[in-house]
């Protein structure tokens, strides 16, 4: 199976490095095609796949085609290549807000296809990926590119109408979560903590909160009360939280964040 990319971002670079790292494919099965020179001499040095300028090419010889340009290069790229993708080729778009009719329309032919949101996350190896194959892509052909995903995070099928909350929970919560960081950071130095240590030690609680939450299943609220001890210093700094509205600000960010969503995807 030839797997092909067009473009080769950090996006790209990252789904090409799980590929690569995890024995999906050797580099002589992956195939990457930018129209920077630079970007190609780099991938191809770090991982020794097969590199060109020619989109054409990468489409014709690709069983797997991820696209991973930016929105606003995306229609002209698939006019680029619309001719070269053949009707059993699965697609695979991770472009931000680019519905799956739209992308179909846009291809004047049948073809099958997946839209996917990933996150930043994945250039570290624990990205979270949301899957939406469209009608024409088997479960088969489908479990291909979720195994992808899961090479460097995790990935899940979702339908379509759950991409807006995708980005919301997912897609922009780096965002959030670097900001809590860098506040839970901030409080430390106040108590004295070099700011350097200070990141390691908020970095690495965030991180296994999540792993324990991941791993064991439980709802983060039963790891809460866990915390909590009677009369501790916890339960003093939730009850603060809660009066200051922490929980409502992030919903009210998140609800922000879907509508934003929306409002792109009707543009």
């Amino acid at each position: 199976m030839i797997f092909g990319f067009i473009g080769s971002g950090n996006m790209g670079g990252a789904i090409i490095g799980g590929i690569i790292n995890s024995d999906i494919a050797s580099p002589e099965n992956v195939i990457v095609s930018d129209k920077n020179e630079q970007a190609l001499k780099n991938i191809n040095e770090k991982y020794g796949v097969k590199v060109t300028s020619d989109n054409k090419e990468t489409a014709d010889k690709a069983d797997v085609l991820f696209l991973c340009v930016k929105p606003q290069f995306l229609y002209g790229v698939i006019d680029e290549i619309k001719n070269s993708v053949s009707d059993n080729t699965v697609i695979v778009s991770i472009v931000a807000g680019q519905a799956i009719e739209t992308i179909e329309k846009a291809f004047e032919h049948n073809i099958k296809l997946v839209r996917v949101m990933p996150n930043t996350p994945a250039l570290v190896g624990e990205g979270m990926a949301a899957l939406t194959p469209n009608s024409n892509v088997t479960k088969e052909e489908t479990d291909v590119v979720v195994n992808v995903f899961n090479s460097f995070g995790k990935g899940e099928v979702v339908s379509e109408n759950l991409m807006d909350a995708v980005t919301a929970v997912s897609g922009s919560s780096p965002a959030y979560v670097f900001m809590m960081i860098e506040a839970m950071a901030d409080a430390a130095v106040i108590g004295g903590m070099p700011r350097s240590q200070a990141y390691t030690f908020a970095a690495q609680a965030v991180l296994g909160s999540a792993k324990m939450v991941l791993e064991t299943g439980k709802p983060p609220g039963e790891w809460k009360d866990m915390v909590c001890s009677p009369a501790g210093t916890t339960i003093d700094a939730v009850a603060i939280l809660e009066k200051d509205g922490f929980r409502n600000s992030i919903i009210d960010a998140m609800v922000g964040c879907m509508n934003k969503s929306k409002e792109l995807g009707k543009k």
